[in-house]
């Protein structure tokens, strides 16, 4: 038997919304329309696939206004609901581009001229995803994109946070010959999620590290492949040689996109000694600038807290941090409006590695700025820390990149923020300690994910 969940609005704080969560039987049928499609899709060959997948982005914008809606209030805000879309289009776009490269025929040969091998790639028949609420379009989509075009069919389960885009989202999907069979999403809560990695031969979870581990745990238990994105603490390491305006432009950035609600946000500033003062100036002046949409989707910078139980973590952060000596310089504030919940753009200083808000995920526009006194030391306290998503360094290239080649994370850029979508299609990056586990999500990578590899050896007649 169905049951329903009420979804929150992240502006208004009130219920109005319900998704129909399917039962196990339900599921069970979705599973096996899709493994049905799959034998087609697989047929129709990588040239087919490719066709399909541009069309689905034709489709998107076909129903683009019903899904950009859709997005806004799930999420509470407009500009990162355009980008979503149209970086989900993008990204399609570069995934076909680089399909053929990336899943060309392997053939080979031994010493033994009579032994020669073909490589063979077998897409695992259905893949899970499970994603987050912070970017529900495209965190739904990325994985699926690549697992697409490899030849699997696709189940996902959106968070129960932010479910509305579903509905007109598979309105274009429907107008797309075979991608129709082959995608499919089923809206529900941990339950839902814990049935897709049964149903399913692999699963990719986006989300929390806590979840992450109870995914692989379930995953395991069946021997099924996961991998895992998880979360980030990620520093920022700004060296004496870097100009104090442009490293202040990169931090707020990349600490205050999307509200700080993005894993890879910059959640710890260390600043050397004499650049620390002209750096703190620079960040309060453009952090204290920023305003709240309070007033209207469009009306400021930073959108509502999307998820309410983050402003719970905000606030315990905030107060464990002034607890143990830090000093606010501007923010600090969790603002109610009309139900909807914001956290101001917040700077702190006197801050150490102690406090939670230096060790635990943030998810929220929040900038801690510590000193360090030499290079050794800057890597010390960028490397302090359980997680290992990405981190940013700031300063004289040649200095900046010896600093980031000591840092233990996945993904580091070097005087700026987040640059990997530029680069996504050949660079190669995996998650460090509790950030994540498995294979790359980006480059060639990202296909071989979903296919395993078969060697077929033949032996060739002696020659007479």
């Amino acid at each position: 038997m169905s049951r329903t969940i009420d979804v929150r609005n992240p502006r208004s704080g009130k219920t109005d919304y319900q998704i129909e969560v399917p039962d196990l039987p339900q599921m069970q049928q979705e599973a096996a329309r899709l493994r049905a499609g799959q034998a087609t899709w697989a047929d129709i060959g990588l040239e087919g696939r490719k066709a399909a997948m541009l069309e689905m982005c034709e489709a998107v914008d076909r129903h683009y206004d019903a899904i950009l809606d859709a997005l806004c209030a799930d999420t509470g805000r407009y500009e990162m609901s355009v980008a979503e879309i149209e970086g989900l289009k993008g990204i399609t776009r570069m995934r076909v581009a680089t399909a053929d490269a990336a899943l060309q025929a392997v053939t080979g040969a031994s010493g033994d001229a009579s032994l020669t091998f073909r490589q063979q790639y077998v897409p695992y028949q259905l893949v899970g995803i499970i994603s987050p609420w912070n970017y529900p379009l495209i965190l739904s989509m990325i994985d699926a994109i690549t697992a697409l075009l490899a030849g699997s069919a696709v189940l996902a389960k959106p968070s129960e946070v932010t479910p509305r885009f579903v509905k007109p989202f598979l309105a274009a999907i429907a107008e797309v010959p075979h991608l129709r069979d082959v995608l499919g999403y089923c809206e529900g809560d941990g339950e839902t999620g814990g049935q897709v990695i049964d149903l399913t031969d692999m699963v990719v979870f986006t989300g929390s590290v806590p979840t992450g581990r109870k995914v692989q745990e379930r995953a395991a238990g069946q021997f099924k492949t996961a991998f895992l994105e998880l979360g980030g603490n990620d520093p920022a390491v700004v060296l004496d040689s870097a100009d104090a305006a442009v490293a202040a432009e990169i931090i707020v950035r990349g600490a205050m996109e999307n509200s700080g609600q993005l894993c890879c946000s910059i959640e710890r500033v260390y600043a050397g000694p004499e650049i620390f003062e002209p750096l703190l100036q620079e960040v309060t002046e453009r952090t204290a600038a920023m305003t709240l949409n309070t007033e209207g989707l469009q009306s400021g910078e930073l959108g509502p807290i999307i998820f309410a139980r983050q402003a719970e973590v905000l606030q315990a952060q905030l107060d464990d941090a002034v607890a143990k000596g830090a000093r606010i310089v501007t923010g600090g504030n969790i603002v109610e409006k009309d139900g909807g919940l914001w956290c101001e753009p917040t700077v702190l200083v006197d801050v150490t590695q102690d406090m939670a808000i230096m060790q635990e995920e943030t998810f929220g526009p929040i900038i801690p700025i510590a000193r360090f006194s030499d290079p050794a030391e800057a890597v010390r306290l960028a490397n302090d820390t359980g997680f290992g998503l990405s981190a940013t360094v700031i300063g004289a290239e040649q200095a900046a990149t010896e600093i980031g080649e000591q840092i233990n994370a996945g993904g580091v850029w070097i005087n700026d923020f987040d640059t990997m979508g530029g680069v996504g299609d050949q660079a190669e990056k995996t998650a460090f300690g509790v950030s994540g586990l498995g294979g790359t999500r980006y480059g060639p990578g990202g296909f071989f994910r979903f296919l395993r590899k078969k060697a077929l050896v033949v032996r060739k007649p002696a020659s007479a």
